[in-house]
């Protein structure tokens, strides 16, 4: 296991960020569907990410179903040890911010759970790119077993100056795979 409170060398982690708006975690058999802030429609695909309410929320992209990660853009990054996207809301380093991890995690007060259908893995990036463009900005590849997760957002402080964001997905076993 991970322990980012070794003196020795952190793991290296990718952190993903916005210019301003919500992240959002695609498909990546759907990415040619998200037409980002382009689009000739009167709302574009960023706008319905934007309308999303609250730590997180779903939209449906192509056949399949994205993750928006609303609240605050915040650089966000996955620890795939604790099937977590953790969002940097404030803390003075990196090394901080991670070891305080675990504990967040076992204090947490969860929000409520959405249900999604994953076919796969999903990339993460700016929702106002468009899909096919994700790959020419920051961005992570999150390799995800197909099937149907609980996610659920929580806040948490696990230090005076050390605020961050959770989102946990959570694959549940058995039951039906299709929905959203």
């Amino acid at each position: 296991m991970v322990s980012y409170a070794d003196p020795g060398p952190v793991q290296t982690v990718a952190w993903v960020e916005s210019g301003g708006g919500p992240l959002i975690a695609i498909p990546e058999v759907v990415l040619p569907f998200w037409t980002g802030a382009d689009g000739d429609e009167l709302a574009s695909d960023y706008d319905r990410a934007c309308e999303v309410e609250g730590s997180v929320g779903l939209l449906p992209v192509g056949n399949a179903t994205a993750l928006v990660l609303g609240d605050e853009p915040a650089a966000t990054a996955y620890l795939p040890e604790h099937g977590t996207l953790v969002r940097w809301f404030a803390g003075d380093s990196e090394r901080e911010l991670l070891t305080g991890v675990p504990a967040a995690l076992d204090t947490a007060v969860w929000g409520h759970e959405v249900h999604w259908q994953v076919p796969g893995t999903v990339v993460l990036f700016d929702a106002a790119w468009p899909g096919e463009g994700s790959a020419r900005t920051g961005h992570l590849s999150i390799p995800l077993a197909p099937g149907r997760y609980a996610v659920r957002a929580a806040h948490a402080e696990p230090g005076p100056e050390t605020w961050i964001g959770l989102v946990r997905l959570r694959r549940l076993e058995g039951g039906p795979t299709g929905g959203v």
